[in-house]
């Protein structure tokens, strides 16, 4: 959510008289994250947040946005994409595909609990629960086939230790994606910035353009890998938070047999996923304005320690 589209008071007001929303009062930017372009805004009857996307074609947009009012209307807790006076979900804005979704009131959490670990659990399961419903599907454009693209970018500006830790771990992942799991759209970034919290209740989930059609325990394990983090430097876990988070999405959505028995292999693709991501990000990063590129190191670390880890089922 960095900016790298500026948008002034004026240009945004002209852009806002397609809605029904009255005129524009303020708008700030918003300085975290990588991938796009937000701003808060506050309009005459609501409060809004404006996402203008960067690296999504227009024709994928309907994918993310029809997703999310589709959880929305189920009850998830979800920003809800608010429409134009002609029904559509985004239009352009200063040369780039823009929407609004309604502004949530909440808080991220830095040092999770376990009990919140388990309602993270709980609300990604009545997401997944409601996304089986979603006819609608897309591609995972950070699924295996960027990790391989990616990875060979990024080699030139990483030690041979590290580039050995890559090789061997897309090897190890080879034919990923073409297990047998339950699959189904999927958040695809549930890290701790992207949810929000009322007291010790989920008031949200936030910022869905990682969104694809991909594993559902995959999603659950790119959650884990950032939740449930020791805070020693060694990326592993914190058992009583995994399990807390595990179990509260188990409760909601029963994991299979193969999810379970697969559950190690997919904690090491999402971390593959993400440190690959961050070390491209790093080294070949877009122009931008208040833009924030995540350290890779700690997903180094998690790497290293699902890789080390014994390959047991998860038990829930």
């Amino acid at each position: 959510m960095s900016v790298y589209t500026a948008v002034t008071a004026d240009e945004l007001d002209a852009w806002l008289a397609r809605y029904a929303l009255g005129t524009l009062v303020e708008h700030s930017p918003i300085a975290a994250g990588i991938e796009n372009t937000n701003y808060f805004v506050t309009t005459e009857r609501g409060r809004y947040v404006l996402t203008l996307y960067e690296r999504l074609p227009a024709d994928e947009l309907p994918f993310y946005l029809n997703l999310m009012a589709h959880l929305a209307r189920a009850g998830v807790e979800v920003p809800a994409p608010a429409p134009d006076r002609t029904g559509a979900l985004f239009s352009h804005l200063n040369g780039r595909p823009a929407g609004l979704v309604s502004r949530i009131d909440g808080a991220t959490i830095e040092a999770p609990t376990a009990d919140e670990c388990a309602a993270v659990g709980e609300a990604l399961a009545r997401l997944h629960c409601a996304s089986q419903e979603y006819r609608a599907r897309l591609t995972n454009r950070r699924g295996p086939a960027w990790w391989r693209q990616a990875a060979r970018a990024v080699r030139p500006y990483i030690t041979a230790e590290q580039n050995a830790l890559l090789s061997a771990e897309t090897r190890f992942q080879t034919g990923f994606g073409k297990v047998k799991l339950p699959k189904g759209a999927i958040h695809g970034d549930l890290f701790r910035d992207n949810v929000l919290f009322a007291g010790h209740r989920v008031a949200g989930i936030i910022d869905f353009g990682f969104a694809a059609t991909d594993f559902f325990a995959y999603d659950l394990a790119i959650a884990v890998n950032d939740w449930c983090v020791t805070d020693a430097p060694d990326g592993g876990l914190d058992q009583q938070r995994a399990q807390a988070m595990t179990r509260g999405y188990h409760e909601v959505r029963p994991l299979t047999a193969d999810e379970r028995s697969q559950w190690p292999a997919l904690l090491r693709a999402a971390a593959l996923r993400f440190w690959v991501s961050r070390l491209y990000d790093l080294h070949l990063p877009r122009p931008g304005e208040l833009t924030h590129a995540h350290d890779p190191a700690p997903f180094e670390r998690i790497l290293r320690a699902r890789a080390a880890a014994p390959a047991r089922p998860l038990e829930v």
